[in-house]
């Protein structure tokens, strides 16, 4: 990881280092204000730069975890997910990066597949961007992405049920995991909660994550949507390695800095 070496960041943790006297809150201020610009920080730097011990800072990163505003790893934290949680804030929120997602995406959809898609709000925008005249087949779990098919004369919509997550409008019950064990895909659209390039592929919510898992599993190409600020995030729940995915497709330039881990891992990058 690169070290506090760049000047704005050194200067951000200058202000608020106050040696032994530096009050608890001021402490975590810097440990947030930091990593909401490198994504990711370390508990031997933030001792050495705070002038506390390595315990100090294990005990404000897991005050932290615990509030929900970083994600406590081995030897430091990573950023959390800034998306919101409930799907009627997420279909509003970055309508403009989901629509240059969707036009990037839309390639790999040919006539005669078989698609698994999820519930993600990205993932809806890719329906939207259906030419009329698709041919598919398309199985999913999400009560809006099912109603957006239905408009389509020359889709087949295959719905999994279960039991309705109202946080994401989309079931993800133990029926739902089962109904798609029934199934092998050409391709899965997978709408992205959290990615980073050590971590992998994490969810918030613990039953989604473990669909997607099974979706990965049975489908024979992965496609993965992501806007550029869930990259090197992490959460709570394990869904996949980078690895599992052959296609991660962002809102920004595949040369973006970023996004060079994921690239020098060998994934595709849109």
């Amino acid at each position: 990881m690169q070290k506090l070496q760049n000047i704005a960041i050194f200067n951000l943790f200058l202000q608020y280092k106050t040696a032994s006297k530096m009050k608890k809150e001021e402490r975590q201020k810097a440990i947030l204000e930091y990593l909401s610009k490198e994504h990711r920080v370390s508990s031997v730097e933030l001792s050495e730069y705070l002038s506390v011990s390595e315990d100090t800072i294990r005990r404000d990163l897991k005050e932290l975890s615990d509030q929900g505003l970083l994600k406590a790893v081995r030897g430091g934290a990573v950023a959390p997910s800034p998306i919101p949680l409930h799907y009627r804030k997420r279909e509003k929120h970055d309508i403009e990066n989901k629509k240059i997602i969707a036009q990037k995406a839309i390639s790999y959809l040919k006539d005669g597949q078989v698609v698994f898609i999820d519930g993600g709000t990205t993932s809806l925008a890719l329906v939207a961007s259906f030419p009329y005249d698709l041919k598919l087949t398309v199985i999913t779990n999400s009560f809006p992405i099912a109603s957006l098919v239905e408009d389509l004369p020359n889709i087949d919509l295959i719905f999994a049920g279960g039991k309705m997550c109202k946080t994401s409008f989309a079931t993800s019950s133990i029926e739902t995991i089962d109904f798609f064990r029934n199934f092998r895909a050409d391709i899965f659209i997978l709408g992205i909660c959290s990615i980073h390039h050590e971590r992998g592929i994490t969810g918030i919510l613990y039953d989604d994550s473990v669909l997607k898992k099974n979706m990965i599993k049975n489908s024979n190409f992965v496609i993965a949507l992501s806007s550029i600020e869930k990259v090197e995030t992490a959460e709570s729940y394990f869904v996949c390695p980078i690895k599992d995915i052959d296609v991660l497709v962002t809102n920004v330039s595949p040369e973006d800095e970023i996004l060079k881990p994921y690239k020098n891992t060998g994934l595709t990058i849109l």
